[in-house]
């Protein structure tokens, strides 16, 4: 198990609600929930990085990232998930 550090959060009332509603452990739901904020900004970076370092993703990049993240090619749904 992972060493943790308790800290305290303020959130609105309605959101702590919801959240208690959701899961008995709001720990682990936030804890999930900020991971996966932090992936998705490393990313972000990563992906600028290497937009500076090569140039802008080509269509065809673009679409084969889609296809492979989303399983299809026609669709430009998520295409700023990154």
């Amino acid at each position: 198990m992972p060493s943790t550090t308790r800290i305290t959060v303020t959130l609105p009332t309605e959101q702590v609600a919801e959240l208690r509603r959701l899961t008995d452990n709001v720990s682990g739901y936030v804890a999930e929930a900020v991971a996966r904020q932090i992936r998705h900004q490393l990313l972000g970076s990563d992906l600028r990085r290497h937009e500076e370092e090569h140039g802008s993703f080509s269509d065809e990049e673009l679409a084969e990232a889609r296809a492979k993240i989303f399983g299809t090619t026609g669709s430009s749904k998520g295409a700023d998930a990154a």
